[in-house]
């Protein structure tokens, strides 16, 4: 008579018959004799798509999207309405997508053209660049629209992958613009290598430079300071021999005076023996005379000392002077040599260099061109496939007659209008000359000789008409050639005109 039925956790019974109005969702209820009831689960299904769409510049591409979908099954807040809302969107649910649920191939397609249509309408409007820069702000627009559109089935989105783009067989516009990018990072690596090592010769080359200099003076500065100091010890030695001999012949002076005096003092025992007064007066001027020559003596040694100090002092700064402009000189061609030396180095460097950019620049150059050509080769091509298209299906819709289509095109690109108007641009400024004679007498010589001929005319009339036709025709050839008949013939008149 009755069955209790109970649903899981993840899922709703779905009643109907004897009893109910409409539909009677509960998680666990009673099924009488003459209801039905329905299990239907509300868990989220994936969704996996690779849509097709085309951007705002007729690029194709293929966008792979991942969508969860399911049922809305919880609410914003706990008002009344809003269980009540949840109730009707899950009734909605379960009328509508729940029966469908066995065959997911119907949902599958079901969901699948509500995202391929609003991501087509979407792309279209932007440009690949937008798109591919954007994707955030894509997939929000793509998640925005689909959900308005699943609203109406009771569906919402839980969670929405857009992956990247991918190019379509046949266009490979995210492959060339890798592609690209890995070329463009790769020339400036090298680049920047080349002026990464630039850089550090050259600062190499400057400190193994400056290293030189510095060793070269500090050398010097000590080559001159030990001979500075050396000439200095020399000096002081030659003055301490000095002092050392003039204390020395002051000693043998004191001793020869001793000796002097000693002598004198036995003298004068001498001479006070024998005679006083002579030997007093003669020890008075040997005394004189010693004391003259020991003053000469002590002169000429004061001299001869004063002599020895000054060329002593002279050859000392002589030698000084001589060495240090020698130091100088060699230091100055040492440094224009080094001088020399680093400036032709450095030519060398910036000639290699400049002769580095220049191949690099040549080499950029020509991959440029190379660029260029290829997209106008592909260019070229793609116009070439639109145009053989666009002529086929034109040959298609007039019935293949070839005829027509070639009027079309003719008419279509401006053909008979370029043609017109060559045509008129010839005739444009020319100057036809019309001459016009008269063979007979006027009206009344025309009635007369219509007469004769009526009344059977003769052979010489006809010689006659064959004369009146050459002034014309002469006129003629002479205006269009500047050619003059003989003479035997006739002449023509000076003013070109003819009766």
């Amino acid at each position: 008579m009755a069955t209790f039925r109970v649903a899981d956790a993840s899922e709703y019974l779905a009643i109907t018959g004897w009893g109910i109005d409409d539909v009677k969702l509960a998680k666990k209820a009673w099924v009488f004799v003459g209801q039905q009831c329905k299990k239907f689960s509300i868990s989220p299904v994936n969704y996996e798509f690779e849509v097709h769409a085309m951007s705002a510049e007729k690029l194709p591409f293929i966008l792979p999207a991942v969508f969860t979908i399911g049922p809305k099954i919880t609410a914003t807040g706990a008002e009344a309405s809003d269980k009540r809302d949840l109730e009707a969107q899950l009734l909605l649910y379960a009328k509508l997508i729940a029966p469908l649920h066995r065959s997911r191939s119907h949902v599958h397609e079901l969901v699948k053209g509500i995202i391929e249509g609003e991501t087509r309408v979407l792309a279209a409007d932007l440009t690949m660049e937008e798109i591919f820069k954007g994707t955030k702000t894509f997939k929000e627009k793509v998640f925005n629209r689909v959900q308005l559109e699943l609203n109406q089935f009771a569906l919402v989105i839980y969670n929405a992958n857009v992956k990247q783009l991918v190019d379509v067989p046949g266009h490979e516009y995210f492959s060339y613009l890798g592609q690209k990018t890995q070329q463009d990072a790769a020339n400036q690596a090298k680049v920047d290598v080349a002026e990464a090592r630039m850089k550090g010769e050259v600062g190499a080359k400057e400190r193994e430079g400056l290293t030189r200099q510095n060793a070269a003076k500090v050398d010097a500065e000590t080559k001159v300071l030990s001979v500075r100091q050396q000439g200095q010890g020399l000096k002081e030695e030659a003055k301490v021999k000095a002092e050392v001999q003039v204390f020395e012949n002051a000693r043998e002076a004191d001793i020869a005076a001793a000796k002097a005096e000693l002598a004198m003092k036995k003298a004068g025992f001498d001479k006070q023996a024998k005679v006083a007064e002579v030997e007093a007066a003669k020890a008075v001027a040997i005394r004189e005379a010693e004391l003259q020559m020991e003053v000469e003596r002590k002169n000429a040694m004061r001299q001869t000392e004063k002599l020895k100090a000054e060329q002593l002092s002279k050859a000392t700064v002589q030698y000084e002077t001589q060495v240090q402009e020698s130091n100088a000189l060699f230091y100055s061609r040492q440094k224009a040599a080094e001088a020399a030396l680093f400036e032709q180095m450095r030519s060398a460097e910036a000639r290699k260099a400049q002769a580095d950019a220049q191949l690099f620049e040549q080499k950029m150059a020509e991959d440029a061109k190379l660029y260029a050509k290829q997209k106008e080769a592909e260019s070229l091509a793609l116009l070439g496939r639109a145009k053989t298209e666009y002529a086929a299906s034109m040959l298609q819709a007039l019935g293949g007659n070839y005829y027509a289509l070639r009027d079309y095109l003719m008419i279509d690109g401006g053909m008979y209008t370029e043609m017109a108007s060559i045509n008129a641009g010839a005739v444009n400024g020319m100057q036809p000359k019309i001459s016009i004679w008269s063979n007979g007498g006027g009206a009344d010589g025309a009635a007369a000789n219509a007469g004769k001929e009526a009344a059977g005319g003769s052979a010489l009339q006809q010689v006659a008409g064959v004369y009146k036709m050459l002034p014309p025709l002469l006129s003629t050839v002479h205006e269009q050639t500047g050619m003059l008949p003989p003479a035997w013939m006739g002449a023509l008149p000076k003013d070109g005109a003819a009766n």
